[in-house]
């Protein structure tokens, strides 16, 4: 169905589409590529959510080669006027004769219009090509779309033997510049960075992206069930990027000093039956539908081992530092089950190892096998 200069196109077009990485979140990551028989004739990728499509550069850079040309696109070109105009009915304006995809585009708006509209404009259309390398790239908006829950990746960094700061909570630096420079294109990736009140309190951290070339800022969502996040704290002064608070406490009096600032907001929420803290299954459905796609959690012990127990911890990105801290140092995950089944059977599978400086970066993906949902 495929062949050798089709699966080469579709390279150059994820390779493009990866220069999005940055900058177009919410919006998923999309490359275009337009040929005339091996011979590209256009090629673009999207760039900024509100900003032109992938397959819009591609043809202002093709001009008249388009008509008869074959386009290969990652995502299946969308067919609504949203903040710009579908580009299937680019496609078909600029005569394109054929158009491979990586995959279909899951979004109740698109999912299949797009292809019947250049189908039933004569366009030849195949799609499936290169498409878990596409859904890779994309996996956040995926989350979002298809589970309505964003996907969450857990940043951790222990030395040795576990831990993350000493007994009195002394914790800077544990890994070396390299690996916390390496953080910072994490962040740059996410729709958001998640934390904890207990963070804000010890840490008062910016948790934005520094050091490193961005078109915008992640979001910070803080997680302050009694709302004690300090007024005069960074994530409430710095104004580069918004701030949302998720409390339990409902009280418009108590949220009213923070609606001061006009980055911030406040999102009351129901407790979790199981211990009354925030429920956070409602959360991850709520920020899915605010647009959340993929989420950075940098926390601490407690709130890192909610997210596992819950089985919403989709990643952990380790950086492991060649330091031993001891025995009465703080753990990295506050898991108090002494279960032997998780002797058994793994609950994380490498996918990625790498050294950064004198650090060990490990990405592990989840096989959500053994915890079970205590929502």
């Amino acid at each position: 169905m495929f062949s050798e200069l089709d699966t080469q196109m579709m390279r150059t077009a994820l390779s493009l589409a990866r220069q999005g990485l940055y900058s177009t979140s919410p919006n998923p990551r999309v490359g275009c590529v337009i040929t005339r028989g091996s011979q590209i004739v256009g090629q673009g990728f999207h760039l900024k959510a509100g900003e032109p499509h992938a397959e819009v550069h591609a043809l202002r850079q093709a001009g008249r080669f388009a008509e008869g040309a074959t386009a290969y696109v990652t995502l299946e070109p969308c067919s609504h006027h949203g903040r710009t105009p579908p580009c299937a009915l680019a496609l078909i304006e600029a005569g394109i004769q054929r158009v491979v995809c990586a995959m279909r585009d899951p979004n109740p708006l698109v999912a299949g219009k797009g292809f019947a509209l250049l189908e039933n404009a004569g366009i030849s259309v195949a799609c499936g090509l290169l498409e878990t390398e596409a859904r890779a790239l994309n996996r956040g908006f995926l989350s979002r779309i298809e589970r309505k829950r964003p996907f969450f990746r857990l940043k951790c960094a222990a030395s040795l033997d576990g831990k993350t700061a000493l007994s009195d909570g002394s914790s800077k630096w544990i890994t070396g510049p390299e690996a916390r420079a390496d953080v910072q294109k994490l962040r740059a990736e996410s729709c958001a960075v998640l934390t904890g009140i207990s963070t804000i309190l010890a840490d008062d951290p910016l948790l934005n992206v520094r050091d490193f070339p961005t078109l915008r800022q992640p979001a910070r969502i803080i997680l302050d069930s009694r709302l004690r996040t300090p007024l005069h704290s960074r994530v409430i002064q710095d104004k580069q990027s918004p701030t949302l608070i998720i409390t339990l406490n409902a009280n418009e009096a108590d949220h009213a000093p923070f609606l001061k600032f006009p980055h911030v907001r406040i999102m009351a929420t129901k407790p979790a039956h199981s211990d009354g803290g925030i429920d956070l299954h409602e959360l991850s459905s709520r920020l899915a539908v605010e647009g959340y796609g993929e989420i950075l959690v940098e926390a601490g012990a407690q709130l890192n081992a909610s997210f596992i127990r819950t089985n919403l911890a989709d990643e952990i990105i380790l950086y492991q530092a060649p330091k031993i801290l001891g025995a009465s140092a703080r753990n990295l995950f506050a898991l108090p089950e002494d279960n032997e089944t998780l002797l058994q059977e793994p609950l994380w599978c490498p996918t990625h190892c790498e050294l950064i400086g004198n650090d060990l970066k490990i990405c592990l993906a989840s096989t959500n096998k053994l915890y079970k949902s205590k929502r």
